[in-house]
């Protein structure tokens, strides 16, 4: 019977996230003019402020995993990008620097302080938890996207098919586009 790897699921959550994020934003490029940015009802008012959002707070948390000071500089602009496929790109660098970090982990990193530079003050908090809040707040605030989408010429992409070996069939593309592997994703 395989041992239990404390740091594998932060992997898996890691490969998760950067496909749910390729698949949604591949969605988001056919949007018809005006869609982008239309207003809608939502926490954050438009898909444009969400998936900005979503990008901004990625920098801001991965930039203090990594042991970086860049904290509310992450925030000056507000909305970065005004179109998807600029956002895309830089989603999906932020994205390969989450991934390469959750790879490289070890229990003892995990267990390790992360500060996170927050104006005036540090926040200083576990890894674990730190990874775990940025995985629920990117599925938090897809979900929202996803539910835009319904009110768009596009139809929301399926999201949730990337952790388990049977749901391989779904992922193909995905991976193909990232360069990835099955056996990269299933280790």
């Amino acid at each position: 019977m395989p041992t239990f790897d404390p740091v594998r699921p932060f992997r898996k959550l890691a490969y998760n996230n950067a496909l749910a994020n390729h698949r949604l934003l591949q969605a988001c490029t056919a949007l018809k003019p005006g869609e982008f940015e239309a207003s809608r009802v939502s926490f954050f008012p438009s898909i444009k402020e969400t998936l900005n959002h979503i990008v901004t707070v990625d920098w801001f948390y991965v930039d203090g995993l990594e042991g970086g000071t860049l904290g509310f500089q992450a925030f000056e602009v507000d909305e970065p990008f005004d179109d998807v496929l600029s956002l895309a790109q830089a989603q999906a660098k932020v994205d390969q620097r989450l991934v390469a970090l959750c790879e490289t982990l070890t229990s003892e990193r995990l267990a390790s302080a992360v500060s996170l530079h927050r104006g005036a003050r540090i926040q200083e908090e576990r890894m674990e938890d730190v990874l775990a809040h940025l995985f629920q707040h990117q599925t938090h605030h897809r979900g929202q996207v996803h539910a835009m989408l319904s009110g768009t010429s596009v139809t929301p992409p399926q999201l949730d098919e990337f952790i388990v070996a049977d749901d391989a069939r779904f992922r193909g593309g995905e991976l193909a586009d990232l360069g990835w592997s099955e056996e990269r994703l299933m280790r």
